[in-house]
């Protein structure tokens, strides 16, 4: 018998939009179901089912409280932008230090 922790851990593999955007087309077709697709493709159902339900919410067909893709892109831009203007302003509180205790 095998035991569950002998199976090795899947490499991370990442996808183009195009690929993930025909699986869930395949899905959403109906002739096969969502595990079978996965199996025909050597992917894991899971991952799956999360592109059917991201493609779901970009049409609007699912309204879950998830993030639509061009919300999410908008929100990673938005935090690398405020990552960037902390680190301006906690230049400028050093310069601003810097420069206090110079004139003094």
């Amino acid at each position: 018998m095998e035991s569950m922790g002998s199976k090795k851990p899947r490499r991370r593999r990442s996808f183009t939009p195009e690929f993930k955007a025909e699986i869930v087309e395949l899905c959403q077709q109906g002739d096969r179901s969502v595990g079978q697709v996965a199996k025909d493709f050597d992917l894991t159902e899971t991952a799956v089912r999360e592109w059917v339900k991201q493609a779901e919410r970009d049409t609007g067909t699912r309204q879950d409280g998830g993030l639509t893709t061009d919300e999410r892109k908008e929100l990673s831009e938005l935090r690398r932008e405020n990552r960037r203007l902390r680190e301006d302003v906690e230049i400028l509180k050093r310069a601003t230090a810097f420069f206090a205790k110079e004139t003094r």
